[in-house]
């Protein structure tokens, strides 16, 4: 059964008061109801007179326990704490709040149940998860995640062997002798999957290289002799190798390139009738705009891409690239309403299978985009949690760092909230960071930074690290 929420279009920065007789943010604290002994005057100077100068055994155990509590809390009932506490709410009114949300009533004793959330003692069931979700302006599987299964360690090219048989040197002997059939462009469709699943973690020179060989190698395919459905497989394979190019190509700093490229996808998406590699060469043209400060670009862009491609996984993406037009332009509704989109659009969408794919929305990522608009209408403690969560998710459970450029951004929020609060030295060392990151898209990591550079000239005027660090920012190359 599917539930809908009431949206009351704010931008989830409202501070909600309770409005209760005597104000719902007067909790008492005591320890008598969880100790379980009487708290009488009496008692409470026994108390003092038998344990002064110690610590009471009683005082031992509830903090040993508090500990342990939050030792075996799970992520997620950490993250409505945070939520709550970065909207000034007491558990009182984060209730309120999902009342206002809710399309349905809501029965009496949610505060309670809330606490339990809180410590972690039970999840919530799928009505709740969705009501929370959308109470606190995010989406379900970033929230509360499902678990995932995990994905075996093995070779890309043990990979394809194991999905089509085949291995890379057959796949090219294949296509070399035309011998196209569907084991052929079944790993053919792989292999091109695979490179765009490499595209945050490679290096961008290595990959612009490959990629475009293997374009090479398609194109020739498409003047053989095929059936119509092998030929829309082959332009299916080429479109988005050409959109994984045009990307490489303007993160390198090609414009010129990257804006060919992404014409070329264009028209193969068109040519397939394939409307997702349709919707993210529009898409493309709005992420171009957007870095150049051209923002009814980008907004007519996105409508166009929406038009072609509705309903899909680039769909939220370009709902995405709208809010962050419209935030820039100071449009805060319309920023709200974009958001609000594409969030109930990704909370539809199953789960992808590949969460690493450029070209698909993870669910993950939709807090990066209101990581975006928060910091740049000057919603600092929302922009600064987001920022944190999307850190502590880029860390892999092997080291690794699967975002490294999303994590480049989320560095350089924390440096923008940071300098607008003075704290100048804490501003340098995330600039620092996420400058240092090797795998960056240029043009995207100078609309941040220069953002940064501009609130620290402001702020800190003269001061030689400042300046330093304008230096450092003005001087990236895209090697």
């Amino acid at each position: 059964m599917t539930h809908t929420h009431r949206n009351p279009h704010h931008f989830h920065m409202w501070s909600f008061r309770h409005s209760g007789p005597g104000g719902a943010r007067h909790h008492n604290w005591g320890l008598q109801t969880t100790i379980g002994a009487p708290n009488t005057p009496r008692r409470r100077q026994e108390r003092g007179h038998q344990f002064r100068g110690t610590l009471a055994p009683w005082s031992i155990w509830y903090r040993a326990s508090m500990v342990s509590e939050a030792a075996e809390r799970p992520e997620w009932a950490d993250r409505l704490r945070r939520e709550r506490a970065v909207r000034g709410w007491t558990q009182a009114d984060a209730v309120a709040a999902m009342r206002a949300f809710s399309a349905v009533p809501l029965p009496e004793g949610l505060i309670d149940q809330w606490k339990r959330w809180e410590r972690g003692r039970n999840r919530p069931d799928e009505f709740y998860r969705s009501l929370i979700a959308a109470t606190l302006g995010t989406v379900v599987e970033s929230l509360f995640p499902s678990s995932r299964p995990v994905q075996p360690v093995e070779s890309k090219e043990q990979r394809l062997i194991d999905r089509s048989g085949m291995d890379t040197g057959e796949l090219l002997q294949r296509i070399h002798r035309s011998s196209v059939d569907s084991a052929t462009l079944g790993a053919l469709e792989f292999t091109v999957e695979q490179l765009c699943c490499d595209y945050a973690t490679r290096n961008a020179g290595e990959l612009i290289s490959e990629s475009r060989e293997w374009l090479s190698q398609i194109t020739r395919l498409l003047g053989e002799r095929l059936t119509l459905n092998q030929h829309k497989q082959v332009l299916d394979a080429a479109g988005w190798l050409a959109l994984l190019v045009g990307c490489l190509e303007y993160d390198t700093g090609q414009a010129r390139a990257a804006e060919a490229t992404r014409i070329g996808a264009l028209e193969l998406g068109e040519e397939a009738g394939n409307q997702a590699i349709t919707g993210w060469a529009h898409e493309m043209r709005a992420w171009f705009a957007i870095t150049r400060g051209r923002y009814r670009e980008v907004i007519a862009a996105a409508r166009s891409g929406l038009d072609a491609a509705p309903g899909r996984s680039v769909t939220v993406q370009l709902y995405a690239q709208e809010a962050k037009a419209w935030a820039r332009t100071g449009n805060r509704r319309n920023v709200v309403q974009a958001l609000e989109k594409g969030r109930l659009l990704l909370d539809s969408l199953p789960c992808p299978e590949r969460p690493n794919n450029h070209f698909v929305i993870d669910p993950d990522k939709f807090d990066f985009y209101a990581m975006d608009c928060y910091r740049f209408i000057g919603n600092d403690n929302l922009a600064k949690m987001h920022a944190q969560e999307i850190i502590r998710k880029s860390a892999g459970l092997d080291g690794s760092d699967p975002a490294p450029m999303r994590r480049a951004e989320a560095e350089l929020t924390l440096a923008v909230v940071s300098a607008r609060n003075g704290a100048l030295d804490e501003a340098l060392t995330c600039g620092q960071r996420a400058v240092s990151i090797d795998r960056r898209s240029y043009p995207s990591l100078m609309m941040v930074g220069s953002e940064l550079d501009r609130v620290l000239q402001r702020n800190f005027p003269g001061n030689s690290q400042v300046q330093d660090f304008h230096q450092t920012l003005t001087g990236l190359t895209t090697s």
